[in-house]
């Protein structure tokens, strides 16, 4: 009986590991990338529930949310000139930045900056952070900059040199909820 304790304790053993700003990530970063999946959002009275479609870039994104049956409700553009929303309707609005334009306009924050590090389980390297590793030194949790990250599924061999990025994780900070399931995802060399 003690045996089959000890196993199912090192199995939860988690190390917690403290960032500081401007240290590396402790593996390369993917800066070019394409992902298609799912998400859920729920803040305070407002939410969605739909497809997403991001084609990531060292200096661009571009976000389409669709909605269950695959209409569009919102594609986001963000580039060194700014950030730009047009809704389902052809309205567009302009920010200079994704997170205060989506909760003006969708009424939920998306962190943009931190989260094209977070679907690649790690931290965005500009801030403190606190990351809980499993054993193998996978993410099991990343709190940063006022969010947790919980990491609930990854990939187990996607792209050989990519393997092991995250395919379910939740988002939350204060009254915000966010689930993204990854379906797929295009690495870019």
């Amino acid at each position: 009986m003690l045996a089959g304790c000890a196993v199912f304790e090192s199995r939860n053993v988690v190390t917690t590991v403290v960032t500081q700003p401007g240290e590396g990530v402790g593996r390369e970063i993917v800066t070019h990338f394409d992902l298609m999946g799912r998400v859920s959002v729920k803040a305070g009275k407002n939410g969605f529930s739909g497809g997403v479609h991001w084609q990531h870039t060292e200096i661009s994104d571009e976000i389409m949310l669709f909605s269950p049956l695959g209409q569009a409700v919102a594609q986001i553009e963000r580039s060194p000139e700014g950030v730009s929303l047009i809704t389902s309707e052809q309205k567009a609005y302009y920010a200079s930045s994704v997170e205060n334009l989506t909760e003006d306009v969708l009424g939920w924050r998306l962190p943009l900056s931190g989260l094209q590090f977070w679907v690649q389980g790690t931290h965005f390297p500009f801030t403190m952070s606190e990351k809980d590793l499993d054993r193998s030194g996978r993410t099991v949790a990343i709190r940063q900059d006022g969010w947790k990250i919980t990491y609930l599924d990854y990939f187990s061999q996607l792209v050989p040199a990519y393997n092991n990025l995250p395919r379910v994780l939740e988002l939350s900070h204060i009254d915000l909820k966010l689930r993204l399931v990854i379906d797929n995802w295009k690495i870019k060399e």
